[in-house]
């Protein structure tokens, strides 16, 4: 009876070791640290979309989409002569450390801490420059709008990503709206045309829409797709009126606005409805479709989009330059592609 009675007792101790065992397993297994963050870095501080981006991915509880990204390190020089952009830099300096981020002396300095790249200068002149040791380090980066100083520049950018392997992209945010997207995506059948407009101040280091026109253009290629084959401008002191022929004979415009009321809209023609379309819904759909890229390499906009994008612009330059005349986009391509040899 007592021998028994010890099998009994030792059978039970058994069966607790097993089932403490794996109960320590499990916690074990639950207390395991999280996954180090996708470290971020951005180059230049002289946009409030450095501040408003770092600021998102820093929060303690990262909106859906932003989770495992932390910005860590930021190099702060931007525009060198751009009086609008070199004054905020100072405060973005200060801004930017209250989430935590290392101010570093030097691009390579940066490049060593970080997995990804944010190129937020707001000055599109300095960015092949700045771009140039990101891909040598085989870095994802995107490069926040406009791409490029000019057209040239532009497709130089895109061909030495391609040369290294590098994912990148570039984009307005104006382009990630919910229902921009959802046009895009045939919530409206075939688009057969659009007109965009947004503010257009001008910069005189700039092509006339890079610098602040990009925005509408942006959101008329998001809803119109590439293929404009003819560009025409009407322009005065206040006003842009651009509009462009694509392949298959649809027609869409963007109106560029420096007086008066202004904002972000348009109107979209689609196969089974026409829609008013709404204002700018603020950076965070762009900082997520920035979080999927980082996450899968996989660019939300294609590199021959952006750069048609450009071209459309830089079109519309020399539309103004020739009193209105209808201008080409492959001939406008065909020129800055011979200068891209020619360096």
């Amino acid at each position: 009876m007592n021998s028994r009675i010890v099998r009994l007792f030792m059978n039970a101790l058994s069966w607790a070791a097993i089932v403490c065992g794996g109960i320590s397993t499990l916690a074990a297994e639950n207390e395991k640290p999280a996954a180090a963050p996708f470290r971020l870095g951005i180059i230049g501080l002289d946009t409030s979309h450095a501040i408003a981006f770092a600021q998102e991915f820093n929060k303690d509880n990262p909106a859906e989409g932003l989770s495992g990204f932390k910005v860590v390190a930021a190099y702060p020089k931007g525009s060198s002569d751009i009086l609008s952009s070199t004054q905020r830099v100072a405060g973005y300096i200060e801004e930017i450390k209250k989430v935590g981020v290392e101010i570093v002396d030097s691009i390579p300095q940066l490049l060593d801490r970080v997995d990804g790249v944010l190129l937020e200068t707001n000055d599109g002149r300095p960015h092949l420059e700045q771009v140039r040791p990101v891909l040598a380090a085989k870095k994802p980066v995107f490069i926040d709008k406009p791409v490029a100083g000019t057209l040239v520049d532009a497709i130089t950018i895109y061909r030495e990503a391609e040369a290294a392997g590098v994912p990148i992209f570039s984009s307005s945010g104006l382009r990630f709206g919910k229902r921009d997207q959802e046009i895009r995506s045939g919530a409206l059948g075939k688009v057969m045309g659009a007109d965009t407009f947004s503010p257009c101040s001008l910069e005189a280091t700039h092509p006339d829409l890079f610098w602040y026109g990009i925005h509408g253009v942006e959101r008329l290629y998001t809803l119109m797709g590439p293929g404009c084959e003819e560009v025409t401008r009407t322009s005065s002191q206040d006003f842009e009126q651009v509009v462009g022929r694509w392949s298959d004979g649809r027609i869409g415009s963007f109106r560029g606005i420096r007086k008066g009321g202004s904002g972000y809209g348009g109107t979209v023609f689609g196969e089974s409805a026409v829609e008013v379309l709404g204002t700018f819904e603020g950076y965070r759909p762009l900082i997520v479709s920035i979080a999927e890229f980082f996450r899968t390499g996989k660019p939300p906009v294609a590199a021959a989009e952006t750069i048609e994008l450009y071209a459309f612009m830089e079109a519309a330059d020399e539309s103004k330059r020739n009193h209105g005349a209808a201008v080409r986009i492959s001939d406008v391509l065909k020129a800055a592609e011979a200068k891209v040899r020619r360096q």
